[in-house]
Formats: structure tokens, C-alpha cells, sequence
């Protein structure tokens, strides 16, 4: 079983930064892979990266590249979204979620791809 926990959800203006945070209880964290997620207002749930059990590769999805980058530290059992150049259109529920799931630079990001999940950190970018 594994547990997640996000943190660092805000209220931020346009053009601001943030970084959220992806808690694990478990002793699997380190075999597993950690997707982010993020869903805005009547919209479906989109992934937007990924970063493998070990860290070194991530993979992130076009329409944010280059605004974030994902991390993680496993001796803190801790995964990391770092999100900047914020625009209004990035506000939503952002989820992160695990499992032994290959993270491949240029493979989807899909939902169906993780059992475990985080309840989602509020992200709200406005003026």
C-alpha cells in the first residue's frame, strides 16, 4: 500500500511560481514511478509529467514543457512539481499519483497508468 499526500497548492498571480510537493507513506515508494496530474474547472483530468523510480528520466507533457520540471527525493519519500511562468489557464486540481508504471520521455501520461493517488492540491493563478 502506499499513501500520497500533495502540499504547496496556492493562490499565486500570473507569471508567479510555485512548488508543489507529493508526500509517500510505504516502503515502495522508491520502485515506483510518480505522474502529476492536473484538472481544471470542467475539464477532463490531463497529464502533465513524470519522473521514474530512480529519477532519471522524466518525460512531460507539450503543453507545459518548459514551464516545469519534476523531481524527487526518495530518501524523503517526497516527489516534486515545480511549476513556473504561471497563466490563469494553469489553475485546477493538480493530483500526483504512483505505481510501477514505465515513465518514458514521449510516452502519454494517462490516468488508467496509476493505482495510487493523492487527494490534489488546489492551484489558483489570478490577478
Amino acid at each position: 500500500q502506499l499513501q500520497l499526500v500533495e502540499s504547496g497548492g496556492a493562490v499565486v498571480q500570473p507569471g508567479g511560481s510555485l512548488r508543489l510537493s507529493c508526500a509517500a507513506s510505504g516502503s515502495t515508494f522508491d520502485t515506483r514511478a510518480v505522474a502529476w496530474f492536473r484538472q481544471a474547472p470542467g475539464k477532463e483530468r490531463e497529464g502533465v509529467s513524470c519522473v521514474s523510480a530512480r529519477g532519471g528520466v522524466t518525460n512531460y507533457a507539450d503543453s507545459l514543457k518548459g514551464r516545469i520540471t519534476v523531481s524527487r527525493d526518495n530518501s524523503k519519500n517526497t516527489a516534486y512539481l515545480q511549476l513556473n511562468s504561471l497563466k490563469p489557464e494553469d489553475t485546477g486540481v493538480y493530483y500526483c499519483a504512483a505505481d510501477y508504471t514505465p515513465c518514458l520521455v514521449g510516452r502519454p501520461i494517462v490516468d488508467y497508468d496509476y493505482t495510487y493517488w493523492g487527494q490534489g492540491a488546489q492551484v489558483t493563478v489570478s490577478s
